[in-house]
């Protein structure tokens, strides 16, 4: 089998030729993403394999399919990025993969919010210019604070499960609670409004859909505690980024940690040192203290790798012979 292989990192490469397999697949790697203008470069392959940032619409999948390829691998767990519909109009097979490491994930949430509220980034860079003052890096305590987790699918609960062991009181909305599990962590679900106007810390880990685009807006952001924290480590398109900046201005957010931003096809993932960010909003984001960004690094830990690599593998080899590993297949 011939597999093109999009928008390739180093660790992407080492990972999935190291998954059980991948020596029975012709890999042919590329480091730029696929989209429209690159869909050419996928002729004579049987499938595409693709990250968060590919672009699978249409007239993308279209092409593929005069091309030849009958199957996209997505080494993620999003699917927004796919017209599923033309997909499937065009008989081609997508599959994902639904979890990896939600540890990972939910870790490095926690992560964040450490390092924004304790300013440890800050202090870091002090301290490697001599500086040993402690002014302007007052955090709060996490021990008795209520966060809200709005999604609370395996990422949204080990983040929960976490928050508990710090102490916290947590609140969880989702439209399919998980009840006995709520139960047994001494989690209490909550009506959504509920959730934004008690919550101290809001954690977003819901997929993206039409419901949940910009669900963090003005309108949202007003139902929030004055000094609420927001913490977004799913998908940069569930929050209103001018409105998040506009109530970080004022004071009404505390602070904000991302790994996602909803316009970072293009920016995230490459380096962009060597000349002026061209993204305004992004750099003004930037510039504010009480603001902590990564690049979408979230699931990059040596077991998520793995498990992404195992799961894309096996996906491409059983797709082939007509069945695909459970929750993976979605056309």
């Amino acid at each position: 089998m011939k597999i093109a292989f999009y928008d390739t990192k180093t660790y992407d490469r080492e990972a999935v030729l190291a998954a059980p397999g991948a020596g029975d697949i012709e890999w042919t790697f590329h480091d730029f993403r696929l989209t429209t203008e690159t869909a050419a470069t996928a002729v004579g392959m049987d499938a595409v394999c693709v990250f968060v940032n590919d672009r699978l619409d249409r007239p993308c999948l279209e092409k593929l399919a005069e091309a030849g390829v009958k199957r996209v691998a997505l080494r993620c767990a999003g699917f927004n990025q796919v017209d599923l519909q033309a997909a499937k109009n065009l008989g081609i097979s997508v599959t994902r993969v639904p979890a990896y490491s939600p540890h990972a994930v939910a870790e490095h949430t926690v992560a964040l919010l450490m390092t924004l509220n304790r300013k440890i980034h800050r202090a870091y860079n002090r301290v490697r210019e001599h500086n040993f003052s402690l002014a302007g890096l007052v955090g709060f305590d996490l021990h008795g604070k209520t966060v809200g987790i709005i999604g609370t699918g395996k990422i949204g609960r080990c983040a929960a499960e976490i928050f508990r062991g710090f102490g916290c009181h947590v609140l969880a909305h989702d439209p399919f609670p998980v009840t006995d599990w709520a139960s047994q962590q001494g989690i209490v679900y909550a009506p959504l409004d509920d959730l934004f106007s008690q919550a101290d810390i809001i954690s977003l880990h819901l997929p993206l859909t039409p419901e949940s685009h910009h669900l963090i807006d003005a309108t949202t952001i007003a139902r929030m505690k004055t000094g609420a924290y927001l913490i977004n480590t799913s998908r940069g398109k569930l929050v209103d980024t001018p409105a998040v900046i506009e109530a970080l201005k004022s004071g009404h957010l505390g602070g904000v940690a991302l790994d996602v931003y909803e316009e970072e096809e293009g920016i995230f993932f490459e380096d962009h040192s060597g000349h002026a960010l061209r993204d305004d909003t992004l750099a003004l984001l930037l510039s504010l203290p009480n603001v902590l960004i990564t690049s979408h690094q979230a699931f990059l830990t040596q077991e998520a790798l793995g498990e992404i690599a195992r799961v894309t593998v096996a996906n491409l080899g059983l797709v082939n012979q007509g069945s695909a590993l459970p929750d993976t297949l979605l056309t």
